[in-house]
């Protein structure tokens, strides 16, 4: 594909007279290097790499690379980056799958940054024309491709956004204030007075008796130091309620990694129980802390413990060994015939299952937990049969009470929506809890995992934990901080107290406000420069 480097705009010679000098586009072998060198940057910035500040690098590469360029060459190297970043990031997905759905999927997901290659060259006139607004354009520019991939096709799939990249960030504070999108924005916004700063030094460089740019320039860089270090002035954490509770986390692993680890279901239910009976002896003993509370990972029971009476018996022994109740990960059959559901239930001692503390997954995972357009998607690739029946989603938020604390349980990638967490804190809950299993992963999988979850205990001051068959497992406080976080594919048993916060963070107040304000400024910027584009000069 040739594409013209010539400006998109025709140029008024009165109004370049007293304009400020514009650059060219970049020649497009460099705007394609730049484009890869932006995916791997943004790539980097993710665990397990954790390069956090290279985030705001890739931005600005990518916002060079597609600025005054035509929309065919805009949508070219955003996708060229989408790859660069979500083909390694999502690699775990073909670990025992596939090529296929990896490949789609990460496909799938480069073709939103190619809408945000387009969105960012479309922009070039208005931010020509009032190049202050550049780092807050492109700032809005991500919120709004985040909004829409976050929710498209079949729910969206949110993994990979900015904010998620931040865990050991100060931006990541800023969580507290307006979540995820809040930090997304102040990121790219970053990002945009990086690029600003570097185009403002080449025309100063180029034009040096035109104008002062190094002003502007120095002003940018120094917006950045500014912003990183406001971030850390914004306060974390809920206010102490002045109690406290001790959980246990168990995690049991599983026989072998891969999508056929629960064909030894119930070895991976003896895991945990055995696990738990365990950490009853070392409580007896006094090697361990009573815990008010177990925790058992997603899947722990495959078999579901309602219907099949051996496995119900296995989870009382357990609870019963250990003298407190037990969230257990179980599937469920029903309601239908042919259907199930995945599930948070609490079991407690001498009484079994509590039917009134169940919570039921609310966003299955399509193609992996249920299958949309399963005729069509057969003729695309027969490993969505290896679903042999569909989840059903549930309808309440995640607040489970158990006598010690009020938990709000989200399973597996549900950490990764918004709205599916806020909605248990707005329900009460004290102690936010990712029930997950990585039996089907690895590692990097885990550790990206952990990273939302620090984000979310950010974002609504609460201590939270995440508990997984196989690691990574631990515990993190309101503020980020990550404790007794366990191997992966190891058995583990990490018991810690935990302070219980009360009150809201503004975040939590506010909700989506700040995505919705910020979405409406990305349509905004491409409304004021369509009008731009369609004036001479």
């Amino acid at each position: 594909m040739t594409v013209p480097d010539s400006p998109v705009t025709t140029v008024d010679p009165v109004a370049a007279a007293t304009a400020p000098p514009r650059l060219s586009p970049l020649r497009l072998p460099v705007a394609v290097a730049m484009a890869v060198a932006a995916g791997l940057a943004l790539l980097l910035a993710f665990p397990p790499y954790g390069w956090w500040p290279l985030a705001p690098v890739g931005v600005a590469l990518l916002a060079a690379a597609t600025h005054r360029r035509r929309l065919r060459a805009g949508a070219g190297l955003g996708f060229v980056t989408g790859v660069a970043l979500f083909a390694p990031l999502l690699a775990w997905t073909n670990l025992h799958t596939g090529y296929l759905p990896w490949v789609l999927l990460s496909l799938l997901q480069a073709a939103y940054l190619a809408l945000l290659g387009v969105a960012t060259a479309w922009v070039s006139p208005l931010v020509d024309r009032f190049p202050p607004v550049w780092p807050v354009v492109t700032g809005v520019l991500w919120v709004g491709q985040e909004a829409l991939r976050d929710r498209t096709p079949f729910g969206g799939f949110p993994w990979g956004r900015l904010a998620f990249g931040q865990d050991g960030s100060p931006l990541l504070r800023l969580a507290a204030v307006g979540g995820a999108p809040l930090v997304t924005f102040a990121v790219a916004v970053t990002g945009g007075l990086l690029v600003a700063a570097g185009w403002w030094l080449v025309q100063a460089r180029r034009q040096p008796t035109a104008a002062r740019w190094w002003v502007p320039a120095a002003g940018a860089g120094a917006a950045v130091l500014v912003l990183l270090t406001g971030a850390l002035l914004v306060p974390l954490g809920g206010s102490a309620s002045g109690g406290s509770v001790t959980v246990a986390i168990v995690q049991g692993n599983v026989p072998r990694l891969g999508l056929d680890f629960n064909a030894q279901r119930q070895a991976v239910l003896d895991n945990h129980v055995d696990a738990t009976i365990e950490l009853a002896a070392q409580v007896a003993a006094g090697a361990r802390p009573q815990p008010d509370l177990v925790v058992w990972p997603e899947n722990s029971s495959d078999i579901d413990p309602l219907r099949n009476p051996a496995a119900g018996a296995r989870i009382s022994a357990a609870a019963d060994a250990v003298g407190v109740p037990i969230l257990v990960g179980a599937v469920l059959s029903g309601p239908e015939q042919g259907q199930v559901r995945n599930a948070g239930l609490l079991w407690r001692p001498g009484t079994g299952p509590d039917l009134e503390q169940l919570y039921i997954k609310r966003h299955p995972v399509p193609f992996a937990e249920y299958v949309p357009m399963r005729d069509l998607a057969r003729m695309v690739s027969k490993q969505v049969d290896r679903v042999r029946a569909d989840f059903v989603a549930g309808t309440e938020a995640g607040v489970v009470r158990t006598p010690a604390v009020v938990l709000g349980d989200v399973i597996c990638f549900e950490v990764a929506y918004d709205g599916l967490v806020r909605d248990t804190v707005t329900g009460g809950a004290q102690l936010l809890v990712v029930q997950t299993n990585n039996a089907t992963f690895d590692v990097a999988e885990a550790r990206q995992q952990l990273a939302m979850v620090r984000l979310r205990a950010v974002e609504h001051g609460r201590p939270a934990l995440m508990a997984s068959t196989v690691g990574v497992s631990g515990f993190v406080t309101p503020d980020g901080r990550v404790s007794d976080a366990t191997g992966f594919n190891t058995r583990a048993v990490v018991v810690r107290q935990l302070t219980l916060t009360e009150g809201r963070t503004l975040a939590t107040r506010i909700g989506m406000l700040p995505e919705v304000l910020l979405a409406g400024l990305a349509v905004a910027a491409l409304a004021g420069a369509a009008v731009l584009r369609r004036r001479p000069g």
